[in-house]
């Protein structure tokens, strides 16, 4: 094995055990605060989630401006879509923020249309 190869290798599993502690610490402030972790969530019910934004886009539907935001909690995502809102003060990737909403699936993918949302610190 050349030294560019366990270089690579040893920076490939620093990066997953990364991952995975920042994965365990957001689902443990969830559960810590009384949230359902997001892939243990149902749809079609009223539920609180928490975690970090990992992307915010406007992405329009419909014309209508759309807020899009992906939320990670450690063991799921979900998509937060605010409607007729092209930016929120506060809503920006790497926020931690709690949602609560009613889960729907739109295109294969978990959504909450206009969710109450608190952010976090």
């Amino acid at each position: 094995m050349s030294l560019t190869k366990g270089r690579l290798r040893t920076g490939l599993r620093d990066w997953a055990n990364q991952a995975h502690a920042e994965a365990v610490e957001l689902h443990g402030h969830a559960v810590r605060s009384g949230c359902v972790p997001i892939s243990e969530a149902p749809d079609r019910e009223l539920v609180t989630v928490q975690g970090s934004l990992r992307t915010v886009t406007l992405r329009p539907r419909g014309g209508v401006p759309a807020l899009e935001a992906e939320l990670y909690d450690g063991t799921g995502t979900l998509t937060v879509l605010w409607l007729g809102r092209r930016r929120i003060a506060g809503i920006f990737p790497g926020r931690s923020i709690r949602v609560t909403g009613r889960i729907g699936v739109h295109g294969g993918a978990r959504v909450i249309y206009n969710p109450r949302y608190d952010l976090r610190y």
